[in-house]
């Protein structure tokens, strides 16, 4: 058992916190989370890390992609809550392909709010240092506002360590003789600058509580390795050739080497950090340990990424999918939780997500939020520091035993929301209208708990139940449906351009006018067989810029088929969205599609109206 927290033995009241978040960390590629085939990454570190607490069995993260779920344990406020529901945003609505596309994701927003409480900003008024290093990605772009100094972080360095793509991933390797950042240590690794930074922040802070987010970009791509000895090691473990196509790896399962070495050297980093908490005196506490006054918490910011064109990562089996899907491969994730008062060597089954690590943290360190600050996660403390494995101890703030997950995402190709109620997953498709490939709904019984204890049934997602038992699909998804609508979530819209047949794509609305008074704009349309029930204003108050943002507001319906909406302050570009009865949104002006965008690198406000004296 962990030191108690609280004892009269000279501990300092506040302890400190390192939040270390991976990137695209799959279940299955830490090795004390092995299921059914074993791993072939090794990860002591790791492996000793959750020796040291508690290791959740059923971890997830708060998104299936990396900037929703970092943005929610930044503000502790769920994605759909946000309007942060995948990668980039800020953009208008529109589909992929304009043409293959049936379906077009809603608005979503391109960053976490500059004026968000966020827990480094809560953290910082109980007297706290705060620090990040590692990957960002909170905002539009990596470099875009707002930054970690401006969401309350008093030390961020951002490099890229040895996750600096190479030109060719098969030469180059590192030595001991290179020059930095690419050079082998004393121990055989490649040093990581990201880790560096960290290990400097927690050196110059270790006088004072500190919070540390070290954010590392591994594991995500670009898929390499900077120790030729790592990778050959691999090849010789996996029984594979050594590469000869710097692009391409296409062996099934979790067989890639260059993504092995990865992992290797992510664990590595993670075991500096650690080793440096437990063999450092704490000068706050004479005697004792840094790590002795440390809470750490380790996972990922989502699934593990199992392939791209032209290459097999890794494989989350026995889950199902990974990365860019709300099922299980693509949002459960190992997840580890040590420090003052917490038990050792515990598995838990109970489930928890990264949304709780705002209120957990906020606990430990005798912080309360404003009660108009909205928190979508549990605090944890009761479960760690009384019994992991019950969970009767995870309460929403009602004082209610939370049994129900949700995850929204109307995106990609997955066009989805999941809702997780005890042993069972009911996924909603939005795609289903006149789609044969997809029914509405799908029904999983992940668990069998038997006087208490969950038992393994089809955490594969493989036996869809939604037909065998319609009333069990009908609750589920009516407490999906209010806990969307409770979130204010936005959902996909159809697309009336796509080749698809789809019913009433050819009665969508047409705007005919469009006029502007000072900050007042207006337009008329035409109703040509589906009613308008929504209408929305999209401006940019940076149009033409590197950094485009587009933003959302409702425009008012009125009489006589006419839209009129109120311009922000600043604006320079706008557009009307109108939604029709079906769900259709027609654009005006019409806006290129993303692909479009990304290939021809053209801003939405090339297409848009723009402000200018009239």
């Amino acid at each position: 058992m962990g030191p108690a927290y609280g004892n009269d033995d000279g501990r300092p009241e506040k302890p400190n916190f390192v939040l270390i978040l991976t990137d695209d960390l799959g279940w299955q590629d830490v090795k004390c989370y092995d299921v059914d085939e074993p791993s072939p990454m090794e990860t002591p570190n790791i492996d000793a890390l959750a020796k040291r607490g508690v290791m959740f069995w059923q971890g997830y993260s708060p998104a299936p992609t990396c900037a929703p779920s970092r943005c929610a344990i930044m503000s502790g406020v769920h994605p759909a809550r946000a309007q942060k529901t995948h990668v980039v945003g800020g953009g208008p609505p529109t589909p992929y392909s304009v043409a293959q596309h049936r379906l077009m994701p809603p608005w979503y927003s391109g960053r976490m709010p500059a004026d968000e409480l966020t827990l480094p900003k809560l953290l910082k008024q109980q007297g706290y240092v705060t620090g990040h290093s590692g990957k960002w990605h909170m905002a539009i772009n990596h470099h875009a506002y707002p930054q970690p100094e401006d969401q309350g972080f008093d030390f961020t360095r951002s490099h890229r360590g040895t996750s600096i793509p190479t030109k060719n991933r098969l030469t180059g390797f590192d030595t001991p003789t290179s020059e930095m950042p690419h050079r082998l240590g004393k121990d055989g690794f490649p040093i990581d600058q990201t880790t560096e930074d960290a290990l400097e922040f927690v050196r110059k802070n270790q006088d004072k509580p500190f919070f540390l987010y070290y954010a590392t970009w591994l594991v995500h791509t670009p898929i390499h390795t900077r120790s030729k000895a790592l990778l050959e090691k691999y090849c010789k473990k996996l029984d594979v050739s050594f590469p000869t196509d710097p692009d391409k790896w296409e062996v099934e399962g979790q067989n890639n080497p260059f993504y092995c070495a990865m992992v290797e050297q992510l664990d590595h980093y993670v075991g500096q950090l650690i080793d440096h908490l437990a063999t450092t005196e704490d000068p706050r506490w004479p005697g004792h340990k840094l790590i002795e006054n440390t809470y750490i918490i380790f996972t990922s910011d989502n699934g593990g990424m199992e392939r791209h064109p032209g290459e097999i990562i890794t494989d989350n089996a026995p889950l199902d999918r990974g990365k860019i899907s709300a099922r299980e491969g693509g949002t459960r994730v190992p997840l580890i939780m040590a420090g003052p008062g917490i038990d050792e060597g515990v598995q838990s089954e109970v489930m928890i997500n990264g949304l709780d690590f705002y209120p957990t943290i906020a606990s430990f360190a005798g912080a309360k939020p404003p009660k108009d600050k909205p928190l979508d996660g549990c605090d944890l403390k009761p479960l760690l520091v009384k019994d992991p494995g019950d969970p009767e101890l995870v309460r929403d703030a009602d004082g209610k035993v939370r049994d129900t997950m949700v995850w929204h995402f109307p995106h990609s190709v997955a066009m989805e929301s999941t809702i997780r109620v005890g042993d069972w997953k009911l996924i909603r498709k939005y795609d289903h209208v006149a789609n044969p490939a997809a029914e509405p709904y799908q029904l999983f019984r992940l668990y069998r708990t038997i006087d208490g204890k969950p038992q393994r049934e089809d955490i594969e997602e493989s036996n869809d139940l939604a037909k065998s038992a319609p009333e069990k699909v009908e609750q589920m998804a009516a407490r999906l449906d209010a806990a969307l609508a409770e979130m204010k979530a936005s959902f996909p819209y159809y697309n009336p351009h796509t080749k698809h047949a789809l019913p009433h794509k050819k009665q969508v609305p047409k705007v005919v006018s469009e006029s502007r008074s000072g900050s007042k704009v207006s337009f008329s349309y035409q109703e040509q067989g589906s009613k308008v029930v929504e209408a929305d204003l999209l401006y940019t108050l940076n149009g033409g810029e590197r950094y485009e943002e587009w933003f959302r507001m409702p425009a008012t319906l009125e009489d006589g088929l006419k839209v009129t909406a109120e311009l922000p302050e600043g604006t320079t570009h706008y557009l009307i969205n109108l939604i029709d009865e079906h769900r259709f949104l027609t654009s005006y002006p019409e806006v290129p599609d993303m692909k479009t965008i990304s290939r021809d690198r053209v801003h939405y406000s090339a297409s848009a109206l723009k402000v200018s004296a009239r």
